[in-house]
């Protein structure tokens, strides 16, 4: 189907062609996006169990097990035998990680609950954008990123730290506006580099489907508290 976009003629079949992409790959990816939605599906409910209250309830700790199940999942070998019990790991990080996110999705709740559906909508607009550009993308493009990219999340890591004692707002924001930008750069990155880890022999769609779940899930947290702030700010005025 063709639509006009002003003058110039847009060819949806177009944007939709990954024929530089073998069928090989594109079954690779088609397991990696499942794992992504059971994942993002597990974190949900982990999410609603914090808000639901009672005494599973997220902060530290669960950030702590979410931590502890990725490192668990990373030392189970993929085998055959072991794909179930990897897919239980995987889904059991989703809804640790879920739980983690319990006292960010209170503060948008005591501002204003739209502020989550309004930064799930965002976060899932970017991530389609960015995942669809690098699929389309020339192949290798943009795995350049990769080492602006660590240098990146080394420098917000020592700022982060430094901040904890000079305690600016300023730096603050600045690490929220620059985290929300680094990790729309992740997605090209690892969409890429998961295609290029399967061309070269790497078919782990588990753990490949934990890269862009970290990705999605940095942004979304990101784009909650910038509204938040925003808003509240707006309050404030008003």
């Amino acid at each position: 189907m063709d639509s006009l976009f002003g003058n110039r003629r847009i060819s949806m079949a177009a944007l939709t062609d990954f024929s530089q992409l073998t069928t090989s790959t594109k079954n690779h990816l088609r397991n990696v996006y499942t794992c992504l939605t059971l994942t993002m599906l597990s974190a949900s409910a982990g999410a609603f169990l914090h808000l639901k209250g009672g005494f599973i309830q997220g902060g530290l700790l669960s950030t702590l097990v979410a931590i502890g199940l990725m490192v668990w999942l990373a030392a189970t070998s993929h085998t055959k035998e072991n794909q179930t019990k990897r897919v239980g790991i995987l889904a059991a990080f989703g809804g640790a990680m879920g739980l983690g996110l319990g006292p960010v999705l209170d503060f948008a709740i005591q501002i204003n609950p739209q502020i989550i559906v309004t930064a799930f909508i965002a976060t899932s607009i970017i991530f389609v954008c960015f995942s669809v550009s690098a699929l389309y993308a020339q192949r290798r493009s943009y795995l350049y990123l990769g080492g602006f990219l660590g240098s990146a999340l080394t420098i917000m890591l020592v700022t982060s730290i430094l901040n904890m004692f000079f305690k600016s707002f300023a730096l603050f924001q600045f690490h929220l506006y620059a985290g929300v930008a680094i990790f729309c750069a992740f997605v090209l990155y690892d969409t890429q580099l998961i295609v290029e880890r399967h061309m070269n022999g790497d078919n782990d769609y588990i753990w490949h489907s934990v890269d862009l779940f970290l990705d999605f899930i940095n942004i979304f947290r990101r784009l909650i508290i910038i509204l938040g702030l925003n808003e509240n700010k707006n309050k404030k005025k008003n």
